[in-house]
């Protein structure tokens, strides 16, 4: 199992923030994404007991994609007060789980997690926990994506059949629909005024984006003026939008299998003051057996 660190940190945050249980222990650090994380974390090994453990994480707010463009993710505000120290503290904690955390400077969590599934997939089944849909890219006939949905141990559980029965078009082409679409929440924008619906039927027809463009004089005159008004633009957010699955990160498979120390578990637990998790890892002997 590929664990989204970010995703889940950020969604535990954003559940408890909006209340402001910001979880504050007796050194002044706020604990409340870690908590949350924490859960999520716990309830996903639980579910899906797997044999081997990677979190991956971004590691700072520029890449290369930033270099290809500037205002990638240009919309995004900084991290707020809270949840910064809790960056250090999440990977720390997941230290005492003896889990790797992995991450590399210029690269995002999402590359790294697509190189290490790339990898893995030729001896094992890998399973991508995460809240984000980028990474549906990534399924294979031996990766499925884990989707998070609202509440702990709610998910949905993405393979290639039931990609395609929702989508009707193949994993790798989710880059394609990106390049048309853009992604708000990534801040590039594809092609102005073709939406969802509209990239998927052309897909469906002409297979990605070479293929669209070889025949804009069979879309209509509006569809082929959209796309030649943007041209530069679907192909830039084409690349944007791939996950880069060869990225310099060094790991060791066996490193990643998961056998959980109770008691160091347990004592982070205490010394970070995170009351109430220990209840989550009483599963452990389960998945030894």
């Amino acid at each position: 199992m590929l664990v989204d660190g970010m995703a889940l940190l950020f969604r535990a945050f954003f559940a408890t923030a909006v209340t402001g249980q910001f979880m504050i222990n007796s050194k002044g650090i706020p604990t409340n994404a870690v908590n949350g994380f924490v859960k999520h974390f716990f309830t996903a090994v639980s579910s899906f007991k797997p044999s081997h453990v990677i979190v991956c994480w971004d590691m700072g707010s520029k890449t290369f994609r930033n270099e290809m463009f500037n205002d990638y993710k240009g919309n995004r505000s900084e991290a707020p007060v809270e949840l910064i120290p809790q960056f250090d503290l999440v990977k720390e904690v997941v230290e005492a789980f003896d889990v790797p955390n992995i991450g590399l400077e210029g690269f995002e969590a999402d590359d790294c997690i697509g190189t290490i599934a790339t990898q893995a997939k030729a001896e094992a089944n890998v399973y991508i926990l995460t809240g984000d849909q980028d990474i549906l890219q990534l399924i294979d006939d031996h990766i499925s994506v884990i989707l998070l949905k609202k509440g702990f141990g709610n998910y949905l559980v993405h393979n290639k059949d039931t990609f395609f029965a929702e989508k009707g078009i193949n994993p790798k082409q989710m880059i394609d629909l990106k390049a048309f679409m853009g992604d708000p929440s990534d801040n590039y924008p594809g092609v102005k005024g073709i939406g969802e619906k509209t990239a998927l039927k052309l897909l469906q027809q002409y297979g990605h984006v070479d293929g669209v463009v070889a025949n804009l004089h069979q879309l209509t005159k509006a569809q082929k003026t959209k796309i030649e008004n943007d041209l530069d633009m679907l192909y830039l957010s084409k690349k944007l939008a791939e996950i880069k699955c060869d990225v310099p990160i060094n790991y060791e498979f066996d490193s990643a299998r998961f056998t959980l120390d109770e008691e160091k578990v347990r004592a982070k637990f205490n010394e970070v003051e995170m009351k109430g998790l220990h209840r989550f890892i009483d599963f452990e002997n389960e998945i030894a057996n």
